[in-house]
Formats: structure tokens, C-alpha cells, sequence
């Protein structure tokens, strides 16, 4: 097991224990230092790029009990953070280093208010029987509380978290790291059970679950009157999160049938659509009314509609993957001739197929030319994992990537959440276009690698291209 990281920092006066939540695990990193370069504060960079998927602790030293409130309240990863006041690799340990914690204990300990402390293992249930031993141990010996035990409406409230690391659980085991500490704030991670999407009223086969959708919304650092955009925005999924923090929210959705509630229901057993679904009403549904700008049916490929100005603070997207839902775009198969004024007025513009690679680039250059300057564009990549390499993500010489972080979906398939930063503004004279040094795609849609499974991985790799080049899966 990794043993938690701990970073002095000068100025800083106390320890936090950050205990993270053991889902999305692969997403830590990012999360924390989006956020911690969101509120100002400084991140440790060195030491998260250590930090260890399997290991829920990260000790982190703030400068104020503030900082630790902010990022907490702010992360949907974070179950909560405490207040460092001893750790070690055993109880003697633990015992010795709260003996050592003067400052930080003796005023609680002759504090006559009252007090709660919560037993908890990391990878093993504790018995009652055994919480209550090792609190009346631990009170003795080293923190002697003259406060009232009150288990409903403490004053007070203390951790003791024991961590058994990755090892096989069993009753005889004993934890790798103990921590004690008093408890500062929870995570935001209500938010994701308040949000669910199948508390919606309009919702749709591909409607990004709402732990996704959050921490989307963190990774843009969406913060109070930012204008969001999302291109791709089907039933507005991550646009609910956006307005949650106060953010103004668009989109726009080619598909006429499912922005206006006329498409095939997903609920099971409903027949037809409600009148009332809208991505409007799922805002208003959670008193966010207020922040809805408009919903445009659109093609997100055709970037003349707009007028040539830097407006969106950040974009936030899910393209079409072509599994469940296929990509179209406006185009022409074969040539048609509108002959009268009247036809004009009444055609519905024919669509067609649009192949992912030209998503993604259409969608870097969309950032470029309407992003602010320093606004993040955040967006799902699927991948064949064998097949995946850096080269595969899009490039454009004015957004620097920030983070790329993967979501595994089975064994072979993958989606890979990337975020980006806008470094230059947009100017007119210069032709800079996003460009992807080796598509993914060239040789397979995305939707045929979905369906494909060969029991060679070394033959799949070569059947769907992307041969050269091939680096050893992540």
C-alpha cells in the first residue's frame, strides 16, 4: 500500500487529512488541482503525481481551516476532511504523535462541549464491540475529553480511521496507517443523490450520470455568471451542475425530435414523451430556472452561426459516440436543386454521418474561436484501450492540454475525459486549425470497435490499424 503523501508548504499551519471516496478513483488528481487553482490555492503538484489510486488518505497542509472548507464543499471525490491531529503505522504510533499535538489538541480537550467520535476502516467492516475498545483505549491514553459523549447533535466531531490498504480482507488483519482528527467538512457528494438523472423529468439513453456531470463542472472550474456552452447538449445533462454553481447555460442539439420531447421515451414502460420535458423544466425542477439561456436546435459543425466574439467561459461536452446515438451533421449525399422561393422556406436540410475525428477537431477550433482566453473546453474521447495512444488526442496550437484522465468501460473499451485550456485569443489573420497526429479512427468508427471482440489483442490492433507506433496499453 502507498503510504499517504504529506507536503509542507511555507506558511502553512496545519494538516489535513483528505479522505477521498473509493469511486472514480482515476479522477483525483485532476479534480484537486482544478480546484485548488480555482480557490488560490497553491497545489501540490509533485506530490499528487505520486498519489496513489488505492490509497483513499492524502495529507495536504493549508494555510487556513478556510482553504480545507472551500475544496471540500466544492469536490463531488472528497467524502471529507479532517483536521490532522495524529497518525502513524499502529496505534503506539498514533498515541505518541497526539501526545505531541499540544496546539491543536489541549484546547479541545479542556473544552466542556460536547463530543462524538466515529470508528472507521478503509477495506474491512469493524465490529461495534471492537470501535467501542479502541475509542475508550485511545481516550485514556491520549486524549482525555472532559466535554459530554452526545452522539446525535455534537459540538464536536472526531475521526478514527483505520486503513487495511488493498490486502486481502480478514478478520485477523491489522490496519497498515491509523489517523485521528476532528472533523472540518464534508464532500459535495450529496449533490450527486439530489441530481440523479432518473429524478429528471427529461432524460435520454445517453444522459451523462450526474458524479460525471460534477466533476465535469469542476475540471472547467464553472464558477457564479460564467456562460457555458455544451454543443452536443442532447437532454442537458451537463449543463444541470453548471447552473447548480450559478453558471449561465446553453446548447445546442441537431436533433429537432429529442429537444422538443418528440422522440422515442427511455423510461421503461413510457410510451410516449411528456409535453412538459424540457431541458428548461429539469432546471427548473431544481429552482435553477434563472440561469437557462437558450437551447438551439443546431449543427455543431457550422461555426458561421455565430458572430465572431470570445463569449463562452468554458465548453463542456459529450459527443456522440455513435453506439447508442449516431453523430449527423447537415450535408448533402447527392447533390439536390431547390428550384422556387417556396421550397426553399419548407426543405429540411439533409444530414449525414459525422465521423468522430471531425468532432473533435471541429471542436477544438470551435474553442479557439469562441472560448474566452484562459476558459476550459472539457470533453469525453473513447478509445479502444489496445489501441489508444497520445498521439489519438486532437491538438491545436492555442488550447494546451491540462488533464487526460481515463474512465475504463470494459476490458477493451475506454473513454478518456480530457481538458483544456485556452492559451492565445482568437485572431482572424492566422490560420491555425486543431489537427490530431494519428486518428484513432482512421481505420474503424468507434461504434466498430465497440462491437468487435477477438480474443487476440495483438490482432485486433493490427485489423483496425494504428499499428505503427504501438506503445504498451496504460
Amino acid at each position: 500500500m502507498a503510504t499517504p503523501i504529506s507536503r509542507s508548504r511555507i506558511g502553512g499551519s496545519k494538516k489535513y487529512l483528505l479522505y477521498f471516496a473509493n469511486h472514480h478513483t482515476e479522477f483525483r488528481t485532476s479534480e484537486l488541482v482544478a480546484l485548488a487553482e480555482m480557490f488560490g490555492i497553491e497545489p501540490p503538484l509533485k506530490d499528487l503525481e505520486l498519489l496513489d489510486q488505492e490509497c483513499p488518505f492524502f495529507i495536504q497542509q493549508f494555510s487556513s481551516e478556510a482553504e480545507a472548507k472551500m475544496l471540500a464543499n466544492r469536490s463531488v471525490l472528497i467524502k471529507f476532511v479532517v483536521e490532522l491531529w495524529g497518525h502513524g503505522n499502529t496505534y503506539e504510533d498514533l498515541i505518541e504523535s497526539l501526545r505531541n499535538s499540544h496546539d491543536s489538541v489541549v484546547p479541545y480537550l479542556s473544552d466542556k462541549a460536547s463530543f462524538k467520535i466515529v470508528v472507521d476502516g478503509f477495506n474491512k467492516s469493524l465490529p461495534q464491540k471492537y470501535k467501542i475498545e479502541t475509542i475508550e483505549r485511545l481516550t485514556e491514553r491520549a486524549l482525555p475529553f472532559t466535554g459530554k459523549i452526545d452522539l446525535k447533535k455534537p459540538d464536536h466531531l472526531y475521526y478514527l480511521l483505520e486503513d487495511y490498504g488493498k490486502q486481502k480482507k480478514n478478520a485477523e488483519s491489522l490496519p497498515q496507517h491509523v489517523y485521528f482528527g476532528r472533523w472540518v467538512a464534508d464532500g459535495n457528494r450529496n449533490e450527486i443523490q439530489n441530481q440523479r438523472i432518473n429524478k429528471r423529468s427529461f432524460i435520454g439513453n445517453t444522459s451523462m450520470e450526474s458524479s460525471l456531470s460534477l466533476l465535469m463542472a469542476n475540471l472547467s472550474k464553472v464558477q457564479k455568471n460564467m456562460l457555458v456552452i455544451d454543443p452536443f447538449v442532447g437532454t442537458g445533462s451537463i449543463l444541470v451542475p453548471c447552473a447548480y454553481h450559478h453558471a449561465y447555460v446553453m446548447g445546442t442539439d441537431i436533433n429537432y425530435l429529442l429537444l422538443h420531447a418528440k422522440a422515442k421515451p427511455s423510461r421503461s414502460k413510457q410510451k410516449t414523451r411528456s409535453p412538459d420535458e424540457s431541458i428548461r423544466n429539469n432546471l427548473a425542477q431544481y429552482g435553477l430556472e434563472a440561469y437557462y439561456c437558450d437551447i438551439m436546435v443546431a449543427d455543431a459543425s457550422r461555426h458561421s452561426m455565430w458572430r465572431t466574439s470570445e463569449i463562452f467561459d468554458a465548453i463542456i461536452t459529450d459527443p456522440p459516440y455513435g453506439i447508442r446515438e449516431g453523430a449527423k451533421k447537415v450535408g448533402k449525399e447527392e447533390e439536390l436543386v431547390l428550384l422556387t422561393p417556396d421550397q426553399r422556406v419548407d426543405h429540411i436540410p439533409q444530414k449525414v454521418d459525422y465521423d468522430l475525428s471531425n468532432i473533435f477537431n471541429d471542436l477544438l477550433n470551435f474553442a479557439y474561436k469562441f472560448l474566452r482566453t484562459g476558459g476550459r473546453l472539457t470533453y469525453w474521447f473513447p478509445v479502444h484501450r489496445a489501441a489508444y495512444k497520445e498521439e489519438n488526442i486532437p491538438h491545436h496550437p492555442c488550447m494546451k492540454l491540462v488533464s487526460n484522465c481515463e474512465q475504463v468501460l470494459n476490458i477493451r473499451i475506454s473513454r478518456r475525459l480530457i481538458t483544456m485550456q485556452k492559451v492565445q485569443p482568437y485572431r482572424e489573420d492566422q490560420n491555425l486549425a486543431s489537427q490530431t497526429h494519428v486518428d484513432h479512427y482512421l481505420n474503424a468508427s468507434f461504434r466498430e470497435m465497440y462491437f468487435k471482440v477477438t480474443e487476440n489483442p495483438q490482432k485486433s490492433l493490427k485489423s483496425e490499424g494504428n499499428s505503427q507506433h504501438i506503445k504498451k496499453p496504460p
